[in-house]
């Protein structure tokens, strides 16, 4: 357990059996942000991807009196123009019946001071724009838009063409 300046709310690292836990945290947060068909993923493949040979992501739980109030997934990307890893928070959630007592700027704040610790020289995410309060909280804490910055994702159909393309086109 990671001790936390707020009173009854710890954090802690994930272990491989909490994957079930995860997942159902995953389902919320879909539900929240009006994606819950978008999840496909499974106990199983987040026990490979998350605890197998060569884990992808990271995740810390908080706990308000030993109950799981929400948490943060994240992984380390990579700056070509620093030279140095940055973090990317892919989701921070906090169950609605636990907001409002600091918990997700806990979670947050502890991802950041791991960036740090570990000479990241940046961490990222992205926030739904509808999702105003989010985004306040975001700004609070000094975070600034990438305005200039357009997200781009291959997935499904469309990354499975790409990719054959290399098959069919191949290095000249």
């Amino acid at each position: 357990m990671i001790a936390t300046a707020l009173p009854d709310f710890a954090l802690r690292e994930a272990l491989a059996n909490d994957c079930g836990l995860i997942l159902s945290l995953i389902r919320e947060l879909a539900e929240y942000e009006k994606l819950p068909h978008e999840v496909v993923a499974t106990e199983e493949v987040l026990r490979e991807t998350l605890f197998g040979e060569h884990p992808a992501a990271e995740v810390i739980f908080g706990e308000f009196q030993g109950q799981v109030a929400g948490y943060a997934l994240f992984f380390h990307n990579f700056s070509t123009f620093t030279g140095r890893p940055g973090i990317y928070l892919e989701d921070i959630y906090v169950k609605p019946e636990m907001r409002g007592r600091g918990f997700g700027k806990c979670l947050l704040t502890y991802v950041a001071k791991l960036a740090v610790e570990r000479k990241c020289t940046r961490m990222e995410w992205s926030v739904l724009d509808w999702n105003e309060p989010s985004i306040r909280f975001y700004r609070s804490l000094g975070a600034a838009a990438m305005n200039e910055w357009t997200g781009q994702r291959l997935a499904g159909a469309a990354l499975d063409e790409v990719a054959a393309m290399f098959d069919r086109e191949g290095p000249s």
